[in-house]
């Protein structure tokens, strides 16, 4: 099952702070993430509280995004049915570096600060020190010490990674955006001929897969550790996928027609990468997304956006 994270920044995600600063509505959240979808009755006799408590903790906790309330039929004229939405809560100081440039904004995003994940064995995840939680179980992508991932790697499946909208909140006109990673197959051991299709996603829409040549093990990556053994994948290709006002591209190579306008960003406060090997993939092939303290590359995921 997919798990949803959604990392708070303190100085920006005001109402999600407010929606977290009482016990009851904390309560509220922890109840929901353990028994499902519950109406407010059944939530204020689980938690022994007032119906009044629960209707202002479930009405602050929405207005925040963190739960979903539908409307629904009942025996006696209707009830409001209350889901979570978020598995994993991270409050993050400073993780992920924005800097303003001239014509822009460059943000700066770790590779193990996904907010979404999907994934299937062979997977896994290591700082520069070493491997977080166990190899191969898919569960290990929610260890808390993922946030310090300088490397992570899956068969099959996806990572969606949250940018904040920086442009949005400034009134900036955004031209283009572009995405640069280091990325590689993944396959057990290394090997240069191991073709994958890793499909890169915006917003929810495809902007079109680029298919890596393989996993390279030939020597070690510049900046990978030493205690990495050599046997392992030691760096990848570095990619700039741009999405502009004619279309999509990946190191100027045109790979389909969704544009900037697509995207919708002037609608959207937050702006969602998606990192996929599908299983109808041509070439399934799984991937390596390199990280600071790995690879050729000491960089994580960066997010450029012109504006004028």
């Amino acid at each position: 099952m997919p798990r949803n994270f959604l990392v708070v920044d303190p100085e920006k995600d005001f109402q999600v702070i407010k929606g977290l600063a009482a016990p009851a509505r904390i309560a509220v959240l922890k109840l929901l993430r353990r028994k499902g979808a519950l109406n407010v009755k059944e939530i204020g006799e689980s938690l022994d509280l007032p119906q009044s408590t629960v209707s202002l903790s479930v009405q602050l906790l929405e207005e925040a995004g963190l739960i979903r309330t539908e409307s629904q039929r009942a025996r006696k004229g209707s009830q409001k049915l209350c889901t979570n939405i978020y598995d994993e809560i991270a409050i993050v100081f400073g993780e992920a570096a924005e800097e303003r440039r001239e014509d822009g904004i460059e943000v700066s995003m770790p590779v193990g600060l996904y907010t979404a994940f999907d994934v299937s064995a062979p997977c896994g995840l290591c700082t520069d020190e070493s491997i977080i939680g166990l190899l191969d179980v898919p569960d290990s992508f929610l260890d808390p010490a993922r946030m310090k991932a300088g490397l992570i790697w899956f068969t099959r499946g996806t990572v969606e990674y949250q940018f904040p909208n920086n442009a949005r909140l400034a009134n900036l006109d955004v031209t283009e955006i572009e995405f640069s990673m280091e990325l590689s197959s993944e396959t057990p051991g290394t090997n240069p001929d191991w073709p994958s299709d890793i499909t890169i996603t915006v917003n929810g829409i495809d902007i079109g897969h680029w298919t890596s040549p393989g996993d390279y093990g030939d020597r070690r990556g510049s900046f990978t550790p030493d205690w990495w053994k050599l046997k392992g994948s030691q760096y990848g290709m570095l990619k700039r996928f741009r999405v502009s006002g004619s279309g999509s591209y990946v190191d100027g190579i045109r790979i389909s027609d969704v544009c900037l306008a697509d995207l919708q960003l002037d609608r959207h406060h937050s702006i969602r990468l998606s990192i996929s090997v599908r299983e109808d993939a041509r070439h399934p092939g799984g991937v390596n997304i390199f990280g600071k303290g790995f690879g050729n590359y000491d960089q994580d995921i960066v997010l450029r956006m012109t504006t004028q």
